[in-house]
């Protein structure tokens, strides 16, 4: 099927942009409470599910053993804007366990957010895989491996125990089998596993209920969930999306972009995850649609927080004159 127009980008009075795709809000239970667009497509989440790959982190002990913060296991589910204080913190987590940067096999890229990469610039200093916004992940992946005695080298191949286990994890939330068919490489290198829309929610909704998961696997999914809420700065980045969204809710949403136009995340008090997936990867449209999302699974236990998510859903386009030129807004059945 042909994914419906769910994100628009207005110029003048004309819709100058059309983003189709796809969302899925899911119980514990598996129900679909609310969905438009092909569910059952399978997607790659790419970093939106960072929770799920972070979950041995806490789950075989390596988090307490190397006396991790939760600001710690927020950035170890972070995309972030490589600012000074993630890199810093990412540097920490790895010295914890015995290690440097050279150990980090996520790739050396300048920080994604413009005005970040010039403040570096500035200091006239390079980049370092600590920048890399995977670093977090990588660091919670490399102290795993030292807890558990695995070879560090190739730590990021499908083979190896690190992802194995991640991948394990992933397939125990979606209730999908994972296999080379459907497996693809990660921006930062690790393998990232495609499967229905639906199931990446079903996945939260599981996690944050504790239904039908092992109680440890839960708890530990739940720790870094609620560190990422508690800490929404160190899971992205200043003035990022993640932030506006989790900070707009404080402890009562959970929202986790990935590449290419996806969004997981999940509403703990109502036990309601949701996952996204715009068709051409606009990330624009991934915000728009992310804050439409909750503001659909919050409209009937909290229309004025709803009424937040509907406002936070559009936004104001302006030229370089601050000229107002349009905006970019959802458009989702009612």
């Amino acid at each position: 099927m042909t994914n419906p127009v769910l994100v628009e980008a207005t110029r003048g009075n004309f819709a100058e942009c059309l983003y189709r795709g796809a969302f899925a809000i899911v119980d514990a239970n598996g129900r679909v409470v609310s969905n438009q667009g092909d569910i059952e497509r399978p997607i790659f989440p790419r970093s939106a599910i960072k929770v799920f790959q972070s979950i041995p982190l806490v789950e075989t002990g390596a988090a307490d053993q190397f006396g991790l913060s939760d600001a710690d296991l927020s950035l170890a589910c972070a995309s972030h804007s490589g600012e000074s204080g993630h890199a810093v913190r990412a540097e920490a987590m790895l010295a914890s366990a015995g290690l440097d940067d050279s150990h980090l096999e996520c790739g050396c890229h300048w920080p994604l957010d413009f005005p970040v990469a010039i403040d570096l610039a500035k200091t006239g200093k390079n980049p370092t895989p600590l920048h890399n916004n995977c670093s977090g992940k990588h660091a919670g992946f490399l102290c795993t491996a030292v807890h558990e005695k695995d070879v560090l080298k190739g730590y990021v191949g499908s083979d190896h125990p690190v992802q194995v286990r991640a991948r394990q994890v992933i397939e125990d939330l979606t209730a999908t089998q994972l296999g080379a068919d459907v497996c693809g490489t990660d921006g930062c290198s690790i393998p990232t596993y495609a499967a229905p829309l639906r199931a990446f929610a079903y996945g939260f909704a599981k996690l944050v209920t504790g239904k039908d998961v092992d109680a440890d696997r839960a708890r530990a999914g739940q720790r870094l969930i609620a560190a990422c809420m508690a800490h929404p700065w160190e899971m992205s980045g200043t003035k990022r999306a993640c932030l506006r969204l989790m900070e707009a809710a404080p402890g009562r949403v959970f929202a986790k972009t990935g590449a290419d136009g996806v969004y997981c995340g999940v509403i703990p008090e109502l036990g309601l995850g949701f996952a996204l997936k715009i068709d051409d990867g606009a990330t624009r449209a991934a915000e728009a649609l992310a804050a439409a999302v909750i503001a659909r699974a919050l409209r009937e236990s909290d229309p004025a927080i709803a009424e937040t998510y509907d406002r936070l859903s559009t936004t104001v386009l302006k030229n370089w004159e601050k000229v107002e030129t349009g905006i970019v807004r959802p458009l989702l059945s009612q």
